[in-house]
């Protein structure tokens, strides 16, 4: 019945749904002599172009001329895009620019091609290019944005005494696309300058219709372009040396040499075939270290290995902003897969497909007998402008215990300003053959009204206490809820502040298994001050159900940020507030949580993070502290080219005494071939002392490990 309701009103809203706007078809030059990517634009296609300028701020301001003037070149072959930039500035000593690795912008000016390779308005390439040419790439849909993809492209970059240029080569083999005689892409390039805090976008962008992306960009036309068979094939080889400290007191070493295996096949330019065999994580940055101390669900991590990132954000689920409910497939719950098979991309003008099949290996200490598989369908149907309606499935078997999750989901654009999105999945859960099945659902309702001058979101979602996603990322069941958001944007004609936001929102949310209510009612203020500077304040007076029982939650949070200089930056955050001990015998508290970061960019080379996180709470009935948590967290990176870094992270966590340490030389010719070796060990302040481990002002080394890896990537 309630799915039956919100179908309904979804068909009324789309009722009201515009025509699109007709937009200039963009016709990029074909070329029959490829300029050379050198970053220099001396090549003679770019003489003769085809190129667009007038670019527009579309933020912290909106609808007017970017200063800094832009060009942007667009030309082809038959087996390659070829865009160029000449970016003047008036100061170009202020222009921010660092070696980083890639996907590391560090806050630099940047141009950036937002490549619709299907002209559908369902997602778009990202490709990142910064005055020094540091590369980065994302896929966007759904709203939003993952950098995790890494893509095979070409780009160089100069800086002269005018500004910066950037040449950047796309091959059709790293993109996906229509097939024909004539192919049709949009596109919308933009540039970021840093001091500024300023993006400018060409096309301009309607203020009616705000930051939808997807439905503003310029259609593109290429005539000729080949269809070339993508193979790819990706062997890596690692090899990891592991000791870890017993219970004697003594430390075991253990060595594991593998090799993995991942393969990628072009059935058609826009549907792809993935296989793996034993791919390794490979996580050579460990997770950044995250208090941990008073949680209520588990912290979200993201995936980082390259078989599950073709196509992932095919599996991005409509009406997860505010949702308990944050995806139906998140890649991480396959902890260790033995192999996986994914076929991702298009089988229409209109239908998409996403379908992955794996194997992980059994984790005893899970207490799991055999071995967990994974089967994932999902399909999209495309509508008018950004709008699509989707289905998905998705079946977690570990032996006898199973859980499947299935339902809609989709996005429809009613106006150029309202989106609507929803989502009604249900689960079938059988834990083993001496328990229940049980059924459960999720459903999910959201709009969004966003314009230059006003930003509104509501929300409704619920989630009955038996429903269960065991692929997924679910925070909390058993609610029903309610949410609006309204943000006015004001544009003061002012010399040191240059777009104001204050913003107000209230939230209800009805705890099924107590039937007790909490709320959330909240006022606040965000600014975007002259140069690259930024505060945002909010006061909560807000309330929490936990086993049962309603605490206060009310809270005051402030955060700020500025990039002081090319080479200084600050950030700096605070919450003080009431809060809830989550335990099995949960009591009301009050704590603070601060963080502060320092960045330091000496040369264009040499960069430092030092990074202070601290949360505290105390027992209201007495004051008793309950726990002290700082986290210290240092980052040296040293990268002499684009290619070669070196980096050192140390991170102290006084809760827990314990200190990290994380080493990594990496050598990165192009995606996919690169070199890794790393170091890291853990330390904590105890002693092996008459047969136990006890506390000590010193420190005992728990355990260390080397880490080598080698992959090359065969394209053909």
């Amino acid at each position: 019945m309630q799915f039956r309701l919100l179908a309904s009103a979804l068909a009324c809203m789309q009722a009201f749904a515009q025509a699109p706007t007709a937009k200039t078809l963009l016709k990029p030059t074909r070329t029959d002599r490829p300029p050379v990517v050198d970053g220099l634009l001396d090549d003679p296609v770019w003489e003769q172009a085809a190129s667009v300028t007038d670019f527009q701020i579309f933020s912290p301001d909106f609808g007017k001329p970017q200063p800094q003037r832009t060009i942007a070149y667009m030309a082809y072959d038959g087996l390659n895009l070829y865009f160029a930039f000449r970016c003047f500035d008036d100061d170009p000593k202020r222009i921010k620019a660092s070696l980083s690795r890639r996907d590391t912008l560090n806050g630099d000016d940047f141009v950036c091609i937002n490549l619709d390779t299907f002209n559908d308005q369902q997602s778009l390439y990202a490709f990142y290019v910064t005055p020094l040419g540091v590369q980065a790439d994302s896929r966007y849909a759904s709203n939003k944005e993952d950098f995790s993809v890494d893509l095979l492209w070409e780009s160089a970059s100069r800086m002269d005494e005018q500004g910066y240029t950037v040449e950047v080569r796309i091959p059709l083999k790293s993109i996906r696309y229509t097939q024909g005689d004539v192919v049709r892409m949009s596109v919308f390039f933009e540039r970021y300058i840093s001091r500024r805090q300023e993006h400018g976008s060409y096309p301009a962008f309607d203020p009616k219709a705000g930051n939808a992306f997807l439905s503003q960009m310029a259609p593109m036309e290429y005539l000729g372009l080949e269809h070339p068979t993508l193979l790819e094939l990706l062997p890596a080889f690692t090899y990891s040396r592991k000791s870890l400290r017993d219970d004697l007191g003594a430390m075991q070493t253990d060595h594991k040499a593998e090799w993995s295996f991942t393969g990628k096949y072009g059935i058609t330019p826009s549907l792809i075939l993935d296989g793996t065999i034993n791919p390794d994580f490979s996580q050579v940055e460990a997770d950044a270290g995250q208090v941990d101390a008073n949680l209520r669900y588990g912290l979200f991590f993201a995936e980082k290995r390259p078989f599950f990132l073709e196509g992932s954000e095919n599996f991005n689920i409509a009406a997860a902003q505010n949702s308990p409910l944050q995806a139906v497939l998140h890649t991480r719950t396959i902890v260790d897969p033995k192999w996986g098979m994914k076929v991702t991309g298009k089988v229409g003008s209109k239908d998409t497909v996403a379908i992955l099949s794996a194997e992980d290996s059994a984790n005893p200490d899970a207490g799991y007998a055999s071995d967990p598989k994974f089967a994932i369908l999902r399909y999209k149907r495309t509508l008018k402008d950004d709008g699509y309606w989707g289905l998905f499935y998705a079946d977690r078997t570990v032996g006898e215990h199973s859980n499947r999750v299935a339902g809609p989901d989709g996005q429809w654009r009613l106006t150029p300003s309202d989106l609507v999105s929803f989502h009604a999945f249900g689960s079938f859960t059988r834990p083993d053959a001496a328990q229940m099945s049980s059924r459960g659902w999720a459903e999910g309702l959201e709009y969004l009204h966003d314009t230059s001058r006003l930003t509104v979101n509501a929300a409704f979602h619920a989630v009955s206490s038996d429903f269960e996603a065991d692929a997924g990322y679910l925070t909390r069941t058993g609610l029903k809820s309610g949410s609006l958001v309204v943000t006015p944007k004001f544009y003061p004609a002012s010399s040191w502040m240059r777009r104001l936001d204050p913003f107000a929102g209230a939230s209800v949310l009805q705890d099924l298994p107590s039937g007790l209510t909490e709320r959330d009612n909240f006022v606040g203020i965000s600014a975007i001050f002259q140069g690259n500077a930024s505060l945002r304040a909010q006061v909560d007076d807000s309330t929490e159900v936990f086993l049962g029982q309603r605490f206060r939650t009310d809270g005051v949070q402030v955060s700020a940020s500025s990039q002081v200089t090319n080479w200084l930056s600050l950030s700096t955050s605070y919450r003080q507030g009431k809060g809830i001990r989550y335990t099995a015998e949960p009591f009301q508290g009050h704590g603070s949580q601060a963080a502060a970061g320092v960045g330091f960019q000496p040369t264009d080379s040499l960069n430092l993070t030092l990074n202070w996180t601290h949360a505290d709470f105390y027992r209201d009935a007495t004051g008793e502290k309950i726990y002290d948590y700082p986290i210290y967290r240092s980052r040296l990176t040293y990268q002499p080219s684009q290619s070669f870094f070196v980096r050192a992270i140390v991170e102290y966590n006084e809760y827990r005494r314990q200190v990290l340490t994380d080493f990594l030389a990496s050598y990165t010719y192009i995606p996919g071939t690169v070199v890794y070796l790393g170091y890291g060990s853990l330390y904590k302040r105890q002693a092996w002392e008459d047969g136990l481990y006890r506390p000590s002002s010193h420190f005992l080394e728990m355990q260390r490990g080397l880490f080598f890896k080698a992959s090359y990537l065969w394209r053909m």
